[in-house]
Parts: structure tokens; C-alpha cells; sequence
């Protein structure tokens, strides 16, 4: 497939910097020998033809008057940054120690006007540990009790948390009732969406209707619903078994919800049911046998198989301090049977765009979280060269490098083996 230029905008005095002959994963397809230009926070430009690239005489890029820095790109691949979308990043340091974890708000179980955002920490520790690996955004979610509260989408840079926080409002998480009881959740659950509906009809006798709540719920987490009614916003919920799916999207439908199911071990076996309600699902391709009894019909294929049926998939490490190794998790599900570009996808622009972050997308006047990888993005012996945030380019420094720094040589060490 011959390409040409692929598109570019108009941009001023901004500084640019451009990455020369990079395999480009854009949202159309891979581009090989592509120039990708970016300047502010957005891609500018996306070229391979060579008319549309000059070097000067110290080896900038003349992008159309103007100079930019350059990166030599040959031999790398280029893909917009990864997303997890099943972490605690910025809400806990240490699992062990208590006063390191703020994702659970404690208290009322009904906590839906929590934001788990207000507790979040850009300058955790962990942050450049999974930065370095080309994760560029998350979803960090809550936990505990019936309703966890809202999850936030952030980009993993930025000093505070005005400039970190994308989303204060990703999702509703729900955690669901202590003992594993759906059918006693969706009841719960339907109940809570009865209340509120009801306060938002009768907002100026809020005291009798407070009076006539079933769920119990406060005022505070009855008005944070709204969003979730409204479809704005999904809700976030666990499912392994097919048949619990079946009954989650049953609720769906009932109540004009929004979700996004997490796990779907067994999804395959309603792969079609899953794709004709749109629900996205996240699924961790290493669950390829029975891990419990509501993943008795686990396989290896089975994000492969979500993908041909049409499911929005989405790949998770379910992780934290180790959210770094979101490659080698849909390096897992290509050994199942997914493409590389689906497994690219899943992990980027799938994951983005199903909690509502602007990123994932490599393409002119997209948001500039990129990744410049050593070589293909999937292999186990590539690393990022490169990484853009929001525009930005990256440190690639973390506790992790600077300890290795500090000790890779001490004092005695023997000299190198000729």
C-alpha cells in the first residue's frame, strides 16, 4: 500500500519535534518509513513522503518553515501509549503498609459520590517505574464496599493533580454485596437507580423522598448517579462467568446503563451477545484455564475470539507496581490468537476511548501520547526509546534506573572479563 502524505495542521511558532522513517501504528493501519511531527500537545503532521522532509546542515527537520528537533526513528516503531485500565497508580505506595492505600474510602458502602481522583498522588513513586515501560495513561479505580465510588483517568505526568487528572469521572466502580450474591447486587443496584431517579423527578420534595428511599443512600451519592443514568458515564463491573455476563447485560438494558465488564474469563461463550450490546470488556489473557469456579471455561483464545465476534476488547495486567508489563500481557494474547495490531489496539485506543481519556490514537490532531519503541512494540526485546505525553517529552528515569545507576559499580567489583 502506497502512502502519501497522510495529513497535517497548521501550527506557529511552537517548538516541533519530528520522528524520522518510524513504523507509524496509526488508526488506519501500520505506516513504515513514516515522519511523525509533533508540536503543543497534538500530532501535526504524519508524512512518508520524502518531499515533505528536509535536513538542515546540523540535522534538524524543515517540516514546511519549520525547524524541529529531530529523532531518528529508523528501525523503531511508533504507537500511541499504553493505557491500564485496572490500577490503583497514585492511591498506594506500599500494599502492606495501610497509610500508603487511599482507594477505599471506607465507611457507608454506598459511596458513589466519592472520587477517587481527590485522593490521587502524581507524584507517586511508582509513576515513572510504569512510564518507563510506555504505559502514558491509567484508570485508577477505588475499592471497597457496595458502590467504590468514581474512577479517574489520569496521564502518569504532571506535578499536581490539575495537570494529571484527565477524567475525574471514568466510571462507576461497583464493588457489589460482601458473599458474591449478584442476583442480591442487580436488586440492590436497581433500587439505588430507583432512588435516584426519583429525587432527580422530585428534587423540591427531596425530604419526602429521602423519606421513601429503599436503598438508603445518602442525598450526596443519589445526585452522583445522574451521570451513570444519563449514559455518560458506565458503570465499572467484575464478571467471569458467561452466565453472570448474560444476567449484567440483561440489567443493562433494563435500566439504560452503560458497562464495561472486567474479567469475562468466559466471554467467548457469548461472544455475540457481548458485541451486539457494545459492552467493552477488559480481560487478562494470562487466565487460560479454570481459576476458580466462575472461570471453569477459561482458554488462551479468548480474547482472539472476543475480537473476531466484534467485542471491544480491552487488555489488563490488573496490576499495579507492575502495570509496566501491559506489553507482555498482549504479547500473551497475540500467543492466543489476537493480531498484533488487535492487541495494540486494545491496549490503547480501545482502553481510551471506553472511559472517555483523549488518547490512544496515533493521528493528525490527535492528542500526542506516543511511544517510540526500539523496535516491534510487542516484542520482549524492545523498549522505548521515546515517550510523549500530552505533547511532552518524558524522562525515562525512575527509582528503579537511578538505583541501578548507583550500584552497578562499587568498590571491588572485579574488572570485566576480557
Amino acid at each position: 500500500m502506497m502512502w502519501a502524505l497522510v495529513g497535517s495542521i497548521a501550527f506557529a511558532a511552537t517548538p516541533c519535534t519530528a520522528v524520522v522513517g518510524t513504523t507509524a501504528w496509526t488508526d488506519d493501519g501500520i505506516v513504515e518509513s513514516a515522519t511523525v511531527v509533533v508540536a503543543g500537545e497534538r500530532v501535526v503532521a504524519l508524512s512518508t513522503s520524502a518531499a515533505d522532509v528536509r535536513l538542515d546542515g546540523e540535522g534538524r527537520v524543515q517540516w514546511r518553515g519549520h525547524t524541529c528537533l529531530q529523532i531518528d526513528g529508523e528501525g523503531t516503531h511508533t504507537t500511541p501509549g499504553f493505557v491500564e485500565v485496572s490500577s490503583q497508580l497514585g492511591v498506594t505506595e506500599v500494599d502492606l503498609e495501610s497509610k500508603t492505600r487511599t482507594y477505599d474510602a471506607g465507611g457507608d458502602p454506598m459511596r458513589a459520590s466519592v472520587r477517587v481522583a481527590d485522593a490521587y498522588n502524581p507524584r507517586s513513586t511508582l509513576i515513572p517505574i510504569q512510564r518507563v515501560e510506555g504505559v502514558t495513561e491509567a484508570i485508577v479505580q477505588p475499592r471497597g464496599g457496595f458502590i467504590s465510588g468514581y474512577a479517574a483517568g489520569v496521564q502518569l505526568a504532571g506535578a499536581s493533580q490539575a495537570e494529571a487528572v484527565l477524567s475525574w469521572e471514568a466510571a462507576m466502580h461497583v464493588g457489589g454485596l460482601e458473599g458474591g450474591s449478584l442476583a442480591g447486587t442487580l436488586a440492590s443496584l436497581s433500587e439505588m437507580l430507583d432512588d435516584a431517579r426519583n429525587l432527580r423527578r422530585r428534587s423540591d420534595d427531596m425530604r419526602s423522598v429521602m423519606a421513601a428511599s429503599v436503598s438508603g443512600a445518602s442525598r450526596a451519592d443519589l445526585n452522583a448517579l445522574y451521570p451513570v443514568l444519563d449514559g455518560r458515564v458506565p458503570m465499572l463491573v467484575s464478571a467471569d462467568r458467561a452466565s453472570s455476563m448474560e444476567a449484567w447485560l440483561r440489567f443493562a438494558d433494563r435500566e439504560g446503563v452503560r458497562l464495561i465488564i472486567s474479567g469475562a474469563s468466559e466471554g467467548w461463550l457469548i461472544a455475540e451477545q457481548l458485541a451486539q450490546a457494545k459492552v467493552p470488556v477488559i480481560v487478562d489473557p494470562l487466565v487460560y484455564g479454570p481459576g476458580g469456579f466462575d472461570q471453569m471455561q477459561a482458554r488462551a483464545e479468548n480474547p482472539a475470539l472476543l475480537a473476531e465476534a466484534g467485542v471491544r476488547v480491552i487488555l489488563s495486567t490488573f496490576e499495579t507496581h507492575n502495570a509496566r508489563n501491559l506489553k507482555q500481557i498482549a504479547g500473551n494474547a497475540v500467543r492466543g490468537g489476537m493480531t498484533p495490531e488487535a492487541a495494540v489496539t486494545a491496549i490503547t485506543r480501545t482502553a481510551s476511548e471506553s472511559f472517555g481519556l483523549p488518547s490512544g490514537h496515533l493521528q493528525v490532531g490527535e492528542r500526542a501520547s506516543l511511544v517510540v519503541w526500539s523496535g516491534q512494540p510487542l516484542s520482549f526485546a524492545s523498549h522505548p526509546r521515546h515517550v510523549f505525553i500530552g505533547g511532552e517529552q518524558v524522562s525515562l528515569e525512575s527509582r528503579q534506573t537511578r538505583l541501578l545507576d548507583a550500584y552497578r559499580t562499587l568498590p571491588g567489583t572485579p574488572p570485566a572479563l576480557p
